[in-house]
This record gives structure tokens, C-alpha cells and sequence, in this order.
């Protein structure tokens, strides 16, 4: 199955990607992590983000969505992948639905995590609070203002592709404010698995 995960930060979508995993035995694909690795392998599309990066300059949407079309290829993303974080942007999507297409492939599901924002926010101050009190360190994006700050951004540059996948006819939405158990229940609902 090919599978993208839409919601705020802290919304649940990690915690469902690692048990769609496992359920479904595709692999997460992480932008940030196919990028460093085709830099690492020097592939065409890898030397051209790196050359872009060494400029202190943002990846453009066709070199992102060309690491993604190099990665699909791969042996363990034959039979799907689950996608989180990608895309941000309608343009990226846009372009990443035109890529599938040129290969013969399409989506099977696209799986927005509804969240109310001021639990949501309540949510991440309790978790670096629970993870300060076991010792740990906290993550930097568990500080209430960067949270914030990045909550502002998925809603000005991402949430916008929930008009888009509505229209496409693929958008389904859990509610990501559940607990965890229910969240998972509910995306096996949704894929019928």
C-alpha cells in the first residue's frame, strides 16, 4: 500500500507510521533521511541536492520528488511505503501525483490526523514535562514556542493539501486526539486491513 500520513506535528503520525510498518511490512520513508543518504551515495539526483545544499539553499520540489522516485525503485518499497512529512506543499504534491502516474502507480491512501491545536499544544508541554521528569533529555521540538512556531507553518504551507487530496477524492481523517489504540483501529478501518 502507498500511504501518506497528513497532520500537525505531534499529532500521532510517527507512532502510526511505525505500526503501519510493521503491520504492513512497507517501509516509512523519511525525506530528510532519502536525501542524506543520496548525497551519501553520490546518485545523479543525490550530487544535484548536494550541490544545492552546499549553497545553503532549499532542495527544489523536483529534486525532493526525484530522490522519492529513486527510492519507490528500491526492493522493500516494490509493495508500498508510507510517506510522513511529504508532501508540504500542493506543488509538491502535485508533482509527486505526476511522478506515481509516469510509473503506473497511485495512491491508496492519504490519512489526515484531525487534531484540536490547543490540546494538541497541552499535549507537547506534557510530554517534555514526562520526559524532563524521567531524566531524558527533551527535544527541541517539544518547547511549547517552537512547537508553536512550527504548528503556524504546517497551517499556512501544509494544510492546504487537505482541500487538495478532498478533491482527488483520497483524503480520510481519523481523529488524532484519540488514544493511541483507537487511532491505530481506525487507519485499519480506513485500509481495510
Amino acid at each position: 500500500m502507498r500511504i501518506i500520513l497528513l497532520g500537525p506535528p505531534g499529532a500521532g503520525k510517527g507512532t502510526q507510521a511505525v505500526r503501519l510498518v510493521e503491520r504492513l511490512g512497507t517501509p516509512q520513508l523519511s525525506t530528510g533521511d532519502m536525501l542524506r543518504a543520496a548525497v551519501a551515495a553520490g546518485t545523479p539526483v543525490g550530487l544535484k541536492a548536494k550541490a544545492v545544499m552546499d549553497r545553503g539553499e532549499l532542495v527544489s520540489d523536483d529534486i525532493v520528488v526525484g530522490i522519492i522516485a529513486d527510492r519507490i525503485e528500491e526492493q522493500d518499497a516494490k509493495s508500498g511505503f508510507i510517506l510522513d512529512g511529504f508532501p508540504r506543499t500542493v506543488a509538491q504534491a502535485e508533482a509527486f501525483d505526476q511522478m506515481l502516474a509516469d510509473k503506473g502507480l497511485k495512491l491508496d491512501a492519504v490519512i489526515e490526523f484531525k487534531v484540536n491545536e490547543t490540546e494538541l499544544v497541552e499535549r507537547i508541554v506534557k510530554r517534555a514535562q514526562e520526559t524532563e521528569a524521567r531524566g531524558e533529555p527533551v527535544r527541541k521540538d517539544d518547547n511549547p514556542e517552537v512547537f508553536k512556531t512550527r504548528l503556524d507553518a504546517y497551517r499556512n504551507q501544509t494544510a492546504p493539501l487537505s482541500a487538495y487530496y478532498e478533491r482527488t477524492g483520497m483524503l480520510k481523517t481519523v481523529d488524532g486526539m484519540k488514544p493511541i489504540d483507537d487511532v491505530t483501529q481506525a487507519i485499519r478501518e480506513i485500509l481495510g486491513r
